[in-house]
């Protein structure tokens, strides 16, 4: 076995011997050890692979296999692995180990999944480039000058490399879809509620979903069916029985609102690939219209607003006394300061812009007129999915206006840099699910840059993104 097919294809060759699990994950960590110098997707491979190898060897020997039993998993440095560090990235937490399981960790290890390792991420997922990380910047696998998106870019990039076969990922505005852009994988931000958030660490609890970066539809869609479903542990989670299933129908008419796609600010390359790709949908049959989703424009302004003041809940936590990294000093107030140094420039400047819009006088101006539109935004989703004599089935974007950046080209520049989760915050604010898919390149200084072709469904209704994908994969 040279290259990673599938899931249920290798499951197969798991179960006919073809290969072992031990061989499979040995592939994996040599690619690592011969490429990830050059890419930092990980920050580190975990010292037990092997033991894991053979246990979930023994689980297929036994019979007892299910299909993602003996699969390498990367997983992003934000979800908990119970005696395992965990950092998200930042100097605060570097030697936190993590006191209990995820609830998707501990779905996943009673599949017998190999943990690879822990990949690198913007701290504390602030970012769009994973440049933020407090140990190391990441590099695109595609153009080593180039950034790998963010804030999951550690994940992209080593499945993007064949580092490893699956990662986890967490998306708050983009975070799982940008890289997976970026980098030519396939990456899903599920709805709201379906993936237990439990374990994960926060950035915008209202807006954060853990989803998985594959290398193609069909492996996105089995690892989401065992991560999804209901968790005592997270009260915002749902049953499976109200999850869409496709029954084989199809879904044969998609949105596509030219008048936000249409803009200043998205490079003309990447808006003719998407025109491109919109045409191949529609000549294999698909009927596509144009749709109005006319408070979109205001959604990438209202997450920022919201998202900041979520952060600055959030990270009030991290203070050095209950746990991370605590740095003396003469009273307890000195002792704040000097661990909350540690932050990063990107999470201060985040904390500082939530504190602000949450302050007394500025609550109503700021915070509650960015609610309101976030409620406009949902508005305009429930027209275009349930309109009688307009309704679609699923709604195209580009993932990202612009293909992959140069390393350190909008660190100067935040609102730049924020500028790239324009065609991904609207799934975020809204709570519905998307998937970005590789849908060809743009060249660059000779070198080939991936570009994702970005579908948004109904909430609960992920099967759909997994039936249109698979055709636009084809």
């Amino acid at each position: 076995m040279k290259e990673f097919q599938t899931i249920k294809k290798t499951h197969k060759d798991l179960l006919d011997r073809r290969i072992s699990v031990l061989e499979l994950c040995d592939l994996y960590i040599e690619r690592i050890k011969d490429k990830d110098g050059e890419i930092s997707a990980f920050l580190e491979v975990f010292d037990d692979v092997k033991d894991r190898a053979s246990e979930a060897q023994k689980c297929i020997d036994e019979g007892k296999a299910t299909v993602l039993t003996g699969i390498p998993i990367a997983v992003k440095d934000n979800i908990l692995i119970k005696d395992r560090k965990v950092s998200a990235a930042s100097a605060l937490l570097k030697d936190f180990i993590a006191p209990y399981d995820s609830t998707v960790a501990e779905k996943l290890k009673k599949e017998k999944v190999v943990f690879l390792g822990r990949t690198n991420m913007d701290e504390f997922a602030m970012g769009a480039s994973t440049e933020k990380s407090a140990f190391a910047v990441t590099r695109n696998p595609n153009d080593h000058t180039r950034v790998p998106g963010g804030s999951s870019g550690g994940s992209a990039a080593a499945v993007s490399a064949g580092l490893a076969p699956v990662a986890l990922g967490s998306d708050t505005g983009g975070s799982v879809r940008q890289p997976a852009s970026f980098c030519g994988c396939v990456g899903l931000k599920p709805t709201y509620g379906s993936v237990s958030r439990f374990g994960l660490i926060a950035m915008g609890s209202s807006l954060d979903q853990i989803g998985p970066l594959t290398k193609n539809v069909s492996d996105s869609e089995v690892v989401f069916d065992l991560l999804s479903g209901k968790d005592p542990l997270d009260s915002t989670t749902y049953e499976k029985s109200v999850f869409g299933e496709d029954k084989g129908a199809g879904h044969t008419t998609i949105g596509v609102p030219w008048h936000l796609i249409e803009q200043d600010g998205v490079d003309k390359d990447v808006l003719e690939n998407f025109k491109n790709n919109v045409s191949k949908l529609e000549k294999e049959g698909y009927k596509i219209r144009e749709i109005e989703l006319p408070h979109l424009k205001y959604t990438l302004s209202a997450y920022y607003v919201l998202v900041q003041a979520e952060i600055s809940s959030n990270m009030a936590r991290f203070d050095g006394i209950r746990y991370g990294t605590k740095v003396e000093g003469k009273d307890l107030l000195e002792e704040y300061m000097k661990t909350r140094s540690l932050f990063g420039k990107e999470v201060k400047r985040r904390i500082m812009a939530g504190n602000y819009v949450l302050s007394a006088g500025y609550y109503d101006t700021y915070y509650n007129k960015a609610y309101t539109v976030r409620r406009f935004a949902i508005s305009d989703f429930e027209k275009v999915f349930t309109d009688a004599k307009k309704k679609v089935d699923a709604v195209a974007f580009p993932t990202s206006p612009v293909p992959a950046f140069k390393i350190g080209e909008r660190n100067e520049d935040p609102v730049q840099m924020y500028m790239a989760d324009v065609f991904t915050v609207p799934a975020n604010i809204a709570g519905i699910p998307a998937i970005s898919i590789p849908a060809g390149n743009v060249e660059r200084e000779g070198r080939k840059l991936p570009v994702g072709f970005q579908l948004m469904a109904p909430w609960k209704r992920e099967d759909t993104l997994f039936s249109i994908g698979r055709s636009f994969e084809k």
